[in-house]
């Protein structure tokens, strides 16, 4: 890796700790949620650093993919579990780390999905499997009493690309990608007292642009045009000002311009934690970017 390229990385890091420790601070009972996401937001951008993802504020049983949607009218509640998760990117190089905020009484929740999250970094290196790291978190997670999320995963990341190989798994498994000196990913363990698997909610106010393709509706080719700069990166319906917004995504969505990312869950009544370090492989172990 480029010694230019490795300090983009570590900039965004820094920047995206930083903000993940103020923004924590923002989690009130009796907070309004778009409030919170748009000041959080805000922070990265006041820091001279772009998005790399609609910040993702997810509750209780809600893992992954929630954001505010415009005129949203939640506010945080007491007992919930919050899920902050943020992705920050300098000149297209991104770190992406989450927390939980526990606004009940859920200590051992939150802390089997942090201790999944060390153990599984304690290990890197090169040479070592992303099935070691998920057998890792594994059994972090179950020892606590509670169940691993097997269909999320940690994952590489690149220039402007928020999910490339290698994933790594959060449960046990045998073998996998194997970790090379110049690697960057993400590793985000989730820890649940529901079923350990989430699916699709209908809710969704986040998407991605997969392809470049000529649109026939103005309303499409609008939103395009607003997305553009993006490079690809997933973006709010709360960021576009188009007033056909509905027909004008739903259309993209069809012709696999681009992609939904609904609110991803766990069963009702149940409660998920999340921790996320963004790291880069060296040579006798990795360095943390968003510690």
């Amino acid at each position: 890796m480029k010694d230019e390229v490795m300090d983009k990385y570590i900039e965004a890091g820094k920047i995206a700790s930083e903000i993940r420790r103020k923004g924590a601070g923002e989690i009130k009972v009796g907070a309004s949620y778009l409030a919170v996401v748009d000041t959080i937001e805000e922070m990265v951008r006041d820091a001279g650093a772009g998005l790399a993802f609609p910040l993702n504020v997810s509750l209780n049983e809600d893992a992954a993919h929630d954001t505010a949607s415009a005129g949203d009218e939640r506010v945080f509640a007491q007992g919930d579990v919050v899920k902050l998760d943020l992705g920050v990117h300098v000149d297209g190089y991104i770190a992406d780390t989450a927390m939980t905020v526990d606004l009940g009484d859920h200590p051992l929740l939150v802390e089997a999905s942090a201790r999944g999250l060390a153990s599984a970094i304690s290990m890197v290196a090169p040479g070592v499997t992303v099935g070691e790291l998920g057998s890792a978190i594994h059994e972090e997670i179950e020892s606590r009493g509670f169940r691993p999320v097997a269909n999320l995963t940690g994952h590489g990341l690149d220039r402007y690309r928020i999910h490339t190989p290698p994933n790594i798994p959060n449960i046990r498994l045998n073998g996998g990608a194997v970790l090379e000196e110049g690697m960057v990913f993400a590793i985000e363990p989730f820890a649940s007292t529901g079923i350990g698997q989430v699916s699709e909610k209908h809710r969704t106010e986040i998407y991605q642009q997969l392809a470049v393709k000529p649109v026939r509706l103005p309303s499409a080719r609008r939103v395009l045009e607003e997305i553009r700069q993006r490079q690809g990166m997933p973006f709010s319906r709360r960021w576009l000002n188009e007033g056909k917004l509905d027909l004008a995504l739903s259309t993209l969505v069809r012709s696999q311009v681009i992609r939904a990312y609904p609110v991803l869950s766990d069963v009702p009544g149940s409660l998920v934690s999340q921790a996320e370090h963004t790291l880069i492989v060296t040579s006798e172990g990795c360095l943390v970017t968003t510690a």
